[in-house]
């Protein structure tokens, strides 16, 4: 073969191979490299993450709890723990229910309860007392005082309904409605004082109200 037949050849492929570049898609290659190489490296990422617990909040879970005193006309008077959402009928209950002298109707037992309160049991004929209607403060209630049904027992600031305090002295019906939705609002009152923050309220008649309410 001659020198020109070798340097056509050559110009040929040289031809030849810019065609082939220019024809060819652009990036083409890079894109294929990229998909091998997310392959390759793909499936150990997932293989190595771990699955999400549905549980992921179970080792900070707690579980609330309310210290109740129960006294008065029941198998076994003292405080109790019960989880939190428990019913007056609970603490009964765990107390191991009522002695036969018990007036079950004096307490509600359907009532939430809440922590540090005391609810006495009373006897059939027994009527509360002052000192066992205030109960010493700290939540305390007593049974016919939890929701004012009673005449001369303390009304109940945490469970009386728009009925027992629309009974109260100077306390109406718009009153009453604003008491518990105050209640609803900002949970269980921790002290009498508590309602000068219900719109309407003011010193005189906390004053006035103040020896007929508990909490």
């Amino acid at each position: 073969m001659g020198v020109g037949a070798a340097i056509v050849l050559v110009v040929l492929a040289l031809v030849a191979s810019v065609l082939i570049t220019a024809l060819s898609p652009v990036g083409s290659t890079t894109v294929f490299d990229s998909r091998a190489g997310a392959a390759g490296t793909e499936s150990p990422t997932r293989s190595s993450v771990p699955p999400a617990s549905p549980g992921g909040g179970e080792g900070i879970e707690s579980h609330a709890t309310v210290l109740v005193h129960l006294l008065g006309a029941v198998a076994h008077p003292g405080v109790y723990e019960l989880a939190e959402g428990a019913r007056v009928v609970d603490a009964v209950g765990r107390a191991g229910g009522f002695t036969p002298e018990a007036d079950q109707a004096s307490v509600n037992l359907a009532r939430l309860l809440t922590d540090g309160e005391q609810v006495r049991v009373l006897a059939v004929g027994e009527a509360p007392t002052g000192a066992a209607a205030a109960g010493g403060g700290g939540g305390a209630t007593t049974g016919a005082g939890m929701g004012g049904g009673a005449s001369g027992a303390l009304v109940n600031l945490n469970s009386a309904t728009e009925l027992d305090l629309d009974a109260l002295p100077r306390i109406g019906p718009a009153m009453a409605a604003r008491i518990v939705a105050w209640r609803t609002d900002n949970g269980p009152f921790t002290a009498v004082d508590d309602l000068l923050e219900v719109a309407g309220i003011g010193e005189k008649t906390l004053e006035g109200l103040r020896p007929l309410v508990t909490i």
